[in-house]
């Protein structure tokens, strides 16, 4: 038998993406029935997620839940799900930077952090990869405020900046920036790099795959053959990073990437969510693809000064994701980069789950 219930969320956008946002304590602890009520409220399963709140994409079928902090050191826990458009799954393996961005203006407007007045950086445990993320918001006297002059491309208008500082990103999943043991490495007669920082990636020459990183998601998730390929050498890849057999899970992502003539500090890319292009570039995904630009010996440290790099400007296909690298004696480099978000609706979601007839009638 299937009941209804009832979880209070806010709906957010952060950054590029967007989902509903819980609190911890609103939900199951069991992770069983928790999966269950997020594939509910989303609608997984159907491809226009249609008898949910999720936007048939998989950027807008994403969660942030969001509580306590388990670890002394931090402010908040932010657990982030990744909830399958056309599957009935969950994947919590990753990090999201987008969706990030929106937890501290969440979590001061939800009473689990006190704000100052001016700004308030909220200290976060991403609970994914065990990693912390200092995150700055606007708090004019004391209260987060959206509206700004800060614009991102891939999201429409100007808004409060959100600025994301990831404190210790390498290793987000394996525990090691370079987990293959190398900084390059071949696959299937391609040179690639394994970088782990804030999220697993596998880099790659656009041109080794024929093609450019300036092409529209439509025209490359259209390419059947390339995108067998790319998910064939991204299994391999995940194998060699210690991952084991990734074909279920979303991570490493891959990203084909271009010099830019004449602009030292640019790159062309496109970033994989894996089976899919994504419409803009992953913010953990940027912070991956700057630390590896900082990194001699990866392929993407040819197309930049690997040893002076101080900031990478990532062109996308909804325009640039611009970061800066702060390098620190004796440790990886810090990436920081500028968000924005937005709080559009709260209230509740209803989400159907099963009851078994003795609990029912209980």
């Amino acid at each position: 038998m299937q009941h209804s219930v009832r979880v209070p969320c806010v709906l957010m956008r952060g950054g590029t993406s967007r989902g509903p946002f819980f609190l911890a304590t609103d939900l199951p602890a069991d992770r069983a029935a928790r999966d269950e009520i997020l594939i509910s409220a989303l609608g997984a399963g159907h491809e226009l997620q249609i008898d949910g709140i999720g936007g048939g994409n998989p950027l807008t079928s994403k969660v942030a839940i969001v509580g306590r902090p388990s670890r002394p050191d931090a402010d908040v826990d932010y657990l982030f799900a990744q909830v399958k458009v056309g599957e009935r799954t969950v994947d919590t393996s990753p990090n999201c930077g987008n969706m990030l961005s929106a937890v501290a203006p969440f979590a001061i407007e939800q009473g689990l952090v006190t704000a100052a007045s001016g700004t308030t950086t909220v200290r976060v445990h991403n609970v994914n990869t065990g990693k912390l993320i200092d995150v700055t918001v606007e708090t004019p006297r004391g209260r987060v405020t959206y509206e700004g002059a800060a614009a991102i491309d891939g999201v429409p208008g100007t808004a409060a900046p959100i600025l994301m500082t990831f404190l210790d990103a390498a290793g987000a999943k394996t525990g090691r920036l370079l987990p293959s043991g190398a900084a390059r490495d071949t696959i299937d007669g391609v040179e690639v790099s394994c970088v782990d920082a804030a999220t697993p990636l596998v880099i790659l020459r656009a041109s080794d795959l024929g093609k450019t990183a300036t092409e529209t998601p439509a025209a490359l998730d259209g390419d059947r053959a390339f995108m067998a390929r790319l998910e064939r050498i991204r299994r391999e890849a995940g194998g060699r990073m210690g991952l084991g057999d990734v074909s279920a899970l979303v991570i490493p992502k891959p990203v084909i990437v271009a010099a830019i003539a004449g602009e030292p500090a640019a790159i062309a890319a496109r970033y994989f969510m894996p089976h899919a292009c994504h419409k803009a570039f992953a913010v953990t995904g940027g912070v991956g693809l700057a630390t590896a630009c900082a990194t001699p010996g990866t392929i993407v440290a040819d197309m930049v000064d690997a040893a002076t790099a101080s900031a990478l400007s990532i062109r996308h296909p909804a325009g640039r994701l611009d970061l800066k690298i702060d390098r620190h004696v004796g440790a990886e480099p810090r990436v920081s980069v500028i968000r924005t978000a937005r709080r559009l609706f709260e209230g509740a979601v209803f989400a159907r789950i099963e009851v078994h007839a003795a609990a029912e009638a209980a």
